[in-house]
């Protein structure tokens, strides 16, 4: 198979280096020098097949079997409609667009040609959650009754990817609840096997702000007289972890020099209480499935870690996960307080990859699925759109302080692309 790169940033190129693996990479289109040099060079592609803009790309017409797009999330919509016009299957970043209307809009015209369009929801893929799954769908503990589901972001996160980075507010990328959580409510409707029926969510940019700035503080870290006293200081964030994530995330040259020069002039060298961010920092969101079950889901950057913690309630038992430990605990309801508990610890299968191996089980299923006629995978536009039209909901529900009833809210947008 022969694929194209659009947007080399640290997700393309993940899913990009496994498709090297065993596939061709026949052309980059990233508007940074730097990191398109960088792909060009990693994946051996010519000069004449490097390209800083889209529109260069698709004047060529069809040259591969399919696109990775992993650019920015608002720019996701008219180079996935191009590509679809053109014939080319496709391995889309999340969120598929900001706009719930852009999402049908792509699912509509992928079904009208025929192409395949698979959503990167990892955490579908990955042992941890496909092995809750098992259990749900097992019925051993019966029906579920209730989830609560929490998304530990971790300050450092935060302050990196939503507070200086590139998806720091809504009118560039998305809400958080969108750009981070459509995995969740992805995850959420998965376990339930059913849709969204209301959605309530509260939430709001509480810390990351001037009023909360330490006294004394600068407008960038290096010139900030208080940095040594402040977890923040962007010197702390990235020097000790060049060569990882974040720190190559934000250049690939990862001298220190380099690092130093791009905190002297990028974003990522602002003061987080004085960035022009403006996503929130925690949000709580309430959702009642069609099939009765009911959730909560919890985003917060206050706390140390990247992980996802769950806890499912079912008829005769409840199951609790913690996919930074991959730990799943089963256990069994009993008769009384002095009956011996009994409970099973499941350690699910690791997998090589990102995400606890979600981004190489994505990453399968979607070569396998370009090498078949048929289309069965995890993760299709057709099964990812309703994960966005929930995320959507939160956000329209946080906002307006309402409850989202979710099936208005389809039918409305289903007019709206129709008229």
């Amino acid at each position: 198979m022969k694929l194209a790169l659009i947007g080399a940033g640290q997700r393309g190129m993940i899913y990009t280096r496994y498709a090297y693996q065993s596939e061709d990479i026949v052309a980059v289109i990233e508007p940074n020098d730097d990191r398109r040099k960088a792909a060009a060079d990693e994946f051996q592609i010519p000069l004449d097949r490097q390209f800083e803009s889209v529109e260069a790309f698709y004047r060529l017409g069809k040259i591969c079997d399919a696109v990775i797009i992993s650019s920015m999330d608002r720019d996701h919509y008219e180079q996935t409609m191009q590509a679809l016009d053109l014939g080319y299957d496709i391995l889309l970043e999340k969120p598929i667009s900001p706009s719930p209307e852009e999402c049908l809009r792509i699912q509509q015209k992928a079904n009208e040609k025929g192409r395949k369009v698979i959503v990167c929801h990892v955490l579908r893929y990955t042992h941890f959650f496909a092995e809750i799954k098992r259990i749900i769908d097992s019925q051993e503990l019966g029906k579920v009754i209730t989830i609560q589901h929490n998304e530990n972001v971790g300050n450092f996160h935060m302050a990196h990817s939503f507070v200086r980075g590139n998806w720091r507010r809504s009118d560039l990328a998305s809400p958080i609840i969108m750009q981070k959580s459509c995995h969740d409510m992805d995850i959420l409707s998965w376990l339930v096997d059913s849709g969204a029926k209301r959605i309530s969510s509260y939430g709001n940019l509480t810390y990351f702000k001037e009023e909360n700035a330490p006294a004394g503080s600068a407008e960038r870290c290096l010139d900030c007289k208080v940095a040594a006293d402040c977890r923040f200081d962007a010197r702390k964030a990235y020097l000790p972890m060049r060569g990882q994530w974040p720190a190559t995330a934000i250049s690939v040259d990862q001298s220190e020099e380099g690092l130093l020069n791009v905190l002297a002039t990028s974003p990522y060298g602002r003061c987080v209480y004085r960035t022009d961010n403006d996503v929130c920092d925690h949000q709580v969101t309430l959702i009642e499935f069609k099939n009765g079950v009911t959730a909560t889901f919890n985003l917060s950057a206050f706390t140390n870690k990247m992980y996802r913690t769950i806890k499912i309630m079912c008829e005769h038992g409840e199951i609790r996960g913690d996919d930074n430990l991959n730990v799943i605990e089963v256990t069994r309801f009993n008769s009384n307080m002095a009956e011996p508990v009994e409970q099973t610890v499941v350690r699910p299968a690791m997998m090589s990859g990102g995400h606890n191996g979600g981004d190489t089980g994505l990453m399968i299923d979607f070569l396998d699925n370009l090498g078949n006629a048929g289309f069965s995978s995890r993760s299709s536009i057709d099964m990812s759109v309703e994960s966005h039209m929930m995320a959507y909901a939160a956000e329209e529900a946080r906002l307006t302080g309402t409850v989202i009833d979710l099936d208005q809210l389809k039918e409305k947008l289903q007019h709206s692309i129709t008229a």
